[in-house]
């Protein structure tokens, strides 16, 4: 394959692959660090390398990225004894001009629990993307050892509950509640801090363990393989049965029973719950009834778009800062990264027309091709005077990369199973952005391992038409307009079977296949009378 393509015949969603990738090319930080050079993906705000970023921008810069590893080999190199990693190194200055030396420099802000499951994750894109197996397998016991730490030592582990804990920040950021103990933000750890299990750890580890079992069995680790999802499987009954409320996950299950003066935190819907919904935590009655409510408050609350990072939000100053006021940054500043996962959600869901509308929106928004990490309620996007990073560029990576992976994944829905697209779930939902007529390409940079589809639908045939190229056993889950039942599949002209299914009220054709090189699969269908 050569490139990562898109062509619809909607100028909107056509140009979003172009404008991601434009982003995400000025997101890019490189440096030698003793002698090696690391190249990595990066927040607009600060040249560092985060292994958050890069974590979460690799599910869209594996399409045009070549050196997938060097980054995720750096932390690996660099991880503690006891098993921890640094959340990020750099050796810009950071704190111009009272820092000036251009130092190799490592962080690790204490209050975070989510640094592991971010490099298992990294670990995981760099592997599918680049199909290196050997090379996966030195990471096997940098990921075993991460584990152990975060599921044994008492700063992250919660012994009750067996569930991983953190302070009280809000969702999965950096710093915590303060309760008067800090002057300004507070990233460490002592005697007051507030202790609680929040529900973006629990989705992030539960994806990390499942991840690491499907690495063990492709090294050939049937029985640790099997163990970790044993053991994912356990913890997500806890973490289901700890943090969902019967409607969305909230906030923070309180160990010590903390509040903070008005707050109402039963009502807070916070950044990770649609993430929650990717990752697999969800069940498939849990996330529609997350995408739910943010169609609920989204409409009830009237924003420029249902991407609130939390809502109701925290009062002002709680956290130290007096820009993090409400409707800020991420006290219920709109975000892009939580639009594309909500996107996501719901493309697989059963929601898929909701999902199409937040791809809609996030073009409208980016026609300057300017992108923004967050924008307040009303559509403003953040500025200097009011930003929390005035010096961020507008390139955001987080969003721009979870509304390509929607587009991609959840939309053209080419989801690549295990690595270099050998196990392909296959999704088209075009019904459903009233596109008849696509062309999808998608191949990784670092690899060429690719594939790529013409899709046709006839809807006075009442037939759908796939042209496919490849090497990769297909499940092919096909969206088909409302009120319609497959009446027929074949492939390369012989007749397989095929089963209708329904996601929600969405109609859908499924089956499965191999594609060794070129194969052409139509599907008929019959519509309710």
């Amino acid at each position: 394959m050569n490139a990562t393509t898109l062509r619809t015949g909607n100028a909107a969603l056509d140009a979003l692959v172009p404008r991601v990738k434009d982003f995400l090319a000025h997101d890019v930080s490189e440096y030698v660090m003793f002698g090696r050079p690391v190249r990595g993906y990066r927040s607009p705000d600060t040249p560092a390398i985060w292994i958050r970023d890069h974590s979460d921008i690799l599910r869209a810069a594996k399409y045009w990225e070549r050196d997938m590893t060097s980054a995720v080999d750096h932390f690996a190199e660099m991880q503690s004894e006891a098993g921890w990693l640094f959340d990020y190194f750099t050796m810009t200055p950071e704190k111009v001009p009272c820092e000036k030396e251009n130092w190799a420099k490592y962080v690790r802000v204490p209050v975070e629990a989510d640094v592991e499951y971010r490099f298992i994750r990294a670990v995981y894109l760099a592997w599918q993307a680049t199909g290196d197996d050997r090379w996966m397998r030195r990471m096997i016991p940098h990921m075993e050892k991460a584990l152990r730490y975060v599921l044994t030592d008492p700063w992250r582990w919660d012994r009750r509950h067996r569930l991983v804990k953190r302070a009280y920040t809000i969702d999965t950021w950096d710093f915590d509640y303060t309760a008067g103990r800090s002057a300004w933000l507070n990233f460490r750890v002592d005697e007051q801090t507030h202790w609680g299990i929040m529900h973006g750890d629990s989705s992030g580890y539960y994806e990390a363990f499942c991840l690491l079992a499907a690495m063990q069995a492709r090294a050939g680790n049937s029985g640790a393989a099997a163990r970790w999802r044993r053991f994912a499987a356990a913890f997500r009954a806890r973490a289901n049965r700890a943090s969902f409320n019967g409607t969305f996950y909230r906030h923070r299950v309180h160990l010590a029973g903390e509040e903070i003066p008005g707050v109402d935190a039963a009502a807070q819907l916070t950044i990770s719950n649609p993430a929650a919904i990717n990752r697999g935590l969800a069940t498939h009655a849990m996330a529609v009834s997350i995408i739910d409510e943010y169609r609920r408050r989204g409409a009830e609350r009237r924003f420029a778009a249902d991407w609130f990072s939390v809502d109701p939000p925290f009062p002002a100053g709680v956290f130290g800062e007096a820009k993090l006021v409400p409707g800020s940054y991420c006290n219920g500043g709109l975000m892009p990264l939580v639009g594309g996962d909500l996107a996501r959600a719901a493309l697989d869901h059963g929601r898929e027309a909701y999902g199409v509308a937040q791809l809609m929106r996030y073009e409208e928004l980016t026609r300057g091709n300017e992108t923004y990490l967050w924008y307040f309620p009303d559509g403003r996007p953040s500025t200097i005077e009011t930003s929390t990073s005035p010096d961020a560029s507008p390139t955001d990576g987080w969003g721009s990369s979870a509304m390509l992976a929607a587009l991609l994944e959840g939309l053209g829905g080419v989801v690549d199973a295990s690595s270099l697209f050998r196990h392909v779930r296959l999704s088209p939902r075009w019904v459903a952005a009233g596109c008849d007529d696509v062309a999808l390409e998608v191949a990784y940079a670092a690899s060429g391992a690719g594939l790529s589809y013409r899709y046709a639908h006839d809807a006075s045939a009442r037939k759908v038409a796939l042209d496919m190229r490849g090497n990769s056993d297909v499940s092919l889950h096909l969206l088909l307009p409302p009120g319609a039942r497959a009446r027929e599949a074949r492939v390369q002209g012989r007749r397989v079977p095929v089963r209708a299914v329904r996601v929600e009220e969405s109609p859908y054709a499924d089956i499965r296949f191999a594609l060794k090189g070129r194969a052409s699969i139509t599907i008929t269908y019959d519509l309710k009378p």
